[in-house]
C-alpha cells in the first residue's frame, strides 16, 4: 500500500476511512476520533468504564453513519434496566444511560450517565453486566421520507464490539469483526467484513486477516495514522485505501430554539420557576450546554412575542 496523506493528518483529526484488500473479497473501515471526541467529552468526567463504552458506541455510530444512503441520522441508545431500592420497595429506573447520534454527514453528539452513587455497580464481567439487563437500541431516521426504523441489538457479548459483531452478522449477513478502543484522549476502531466471494478467492484469507488484525493495540487504534496502522497489521497485503470522510461535532448553541420552547410553556409557569429559583436554567445534556434566563430575559421573551404579533398585523 503506497503512503498517502493520512499520515500527515493531525493526530487530533477525526475521520472515517474505508479500505479493501485487492486480492481478497474483504473490506474494512477505520475510525479515528480526536477533536470530535474531545468536544464530546469537554466538561464531562465519567468513570473509566463509562468513558470506554461511550467512546466505543461513538465509533460504532460513525460506522453506521458512514453507510447511510440517505440524509438522516443513526442513534444508539443504552438504557439500564430497572432496579429495586435498597429497602426492597418499588422498582425504579437506573440512571445508567448512553446516547450517541451520528448524522449522514458524520456530525456527532451524545451523552452518558453512570448512575447515582447508590446505584452504581462496578462491572466485573464487562459491558453486559454494566447494562444490567437493559436494552441497546439502534434507530435510523430517514430525513427525506420521515421514516424511522428501530432495532434492538441483543446484549449477546461481554463487550460493545461483541454485541455489534453479532448484530451485523445477522442483519447484513456478513461475518464482521470489530476492534474498539476509547480513552479520555481519543477513540478509534477497526472493522473487517467478509464479503460473499471471500472463500472463493482465498479459503484462508478471512481467518488470516482476523489473526493479523487481532494484534492491534488500544494505543494504535486511538492514535496511529491509518496508513501506518494498516501497513503494520497487514504488511504483506495489497490494500486500497479510500479518501477520508471527516467526523465533526454536531453541537451548536441555538438560543432561539430554547426561547421558543420556553414561550410554549407560558409566562405563568416560567414566573413560578423564577419565584422559586431566581432564574430559569435549560440544560442540553446531549451537547453539555446550559442556557440561563434571569427575570429580565424571561420578560423580554414575551415582550418580543408581542412586538412580533403587532408587526404581523401591520
Amino acid at each position: 500500500m503506497p503512503a498517502d496523506r493520512s499520515s500527515q493528518l493531525s493526530s487530533h483529526a477525526s475521520y472515517s476511512r474505508r479500505f479493501t484488500f485487492e486480492d481478497l473479497d474483504i473490506r474494512g473501515q477505520v475510525i479515528r476520533l480526536g477533536d470530535a471526541w474531545q468536544t464530546l467529552m469537554r466538561g464531562r468526567t465519567y468513570p473509566e468504564d463509562v468513558t470506554r463504552y461511550f467512546g466505543e458506541l461513538a465509533c460504532v455510530a460513525v460506522f453506521v453513519g458512514t453507510g447511510l444512503k440517505h440524509p438522516g441520522r443513526v442513534t444508539l441508545q443504552i438504557q439500564g434496566a430497572s432496579t429495586k431500592t435498597a429497602e426492597g420497595g418499588a422498582s425504579k429506573r437506573s440512571a445508567k444511560l448512553a446516547v450517541v447520534e451520528c448524522t449522514h454527514s458524520l456530525g456527532l453528539r451524545g451523552m452518558a450517565a453512570s448512575g447515582g452513587e447508590e446505584e452504581l455497580v462496578k462491572p466485573t464481567d464487562g459491558f453486559a453486566e454494566w447494562v444490567g439487563g437493559g436494552t441497546l437500541a439502534m434507530t435510523v431516521q430517514n430525513s427525506d421520507s420521515g421514516q424511522m426504523y428501530q432495532s434492538i441489538v441483543p446484549i449477546s457479548g461481554l463487550s460493545v464490539a461483541e454485541c455489534f459483531e453479532h448484530y451485523f452478522d445477522q442483519s447484513e449477513q456478513l461475518p464482521t469483526h470489530l476492534w474498539l478502543a476509547a480513552t479520555p484522549r481519543g477513540a478509534g476502531a477497526l472493522m473487517l467484513q467478509k464479503l460473499p466471494k471471500a472463500d472463493e478467492r482465498d479459503a484462508d484469507g478471512w481467518a488470516r486477516m482476523e489473526m493479523l488484525a487481532s494484534s492491534v493495540t488500544e494505543a494504535e487504534l486511538v492514535s496511529m495514522p491509518i496508513d501506518l496502522l494498516l501497513r503494520r497489521l497487514f504488511a504483506e497485503e495489497d490494500i486500497r485505501l479510500y479518501e477520508p470522510k471527516g467526523v465533526h461535532s454536531n453541537c451548536t448553541r441555538d438560543e432561539e430554539k430554547v426561547k421558543n420552547v420556553l414561550r410554549s410553556l407560558g409566562r405563568e409557569e416560567l414566573e413560578g420557576t423564577l419565584a422559586e429559583y431566581g432564574e430559569v436554567i435549560v440544560k442540553d445534556d446531549m451537547c453539555n450546554q446550559e442556557y440561563r434566563f434571569d427575570p429580565a430575559a424571561i420578560a423580554a421573551l414575551f415582550d418580543e412575542n408581542k412586538v412580533d404579533e403587532k408587526d404581523s398585523k401591520v
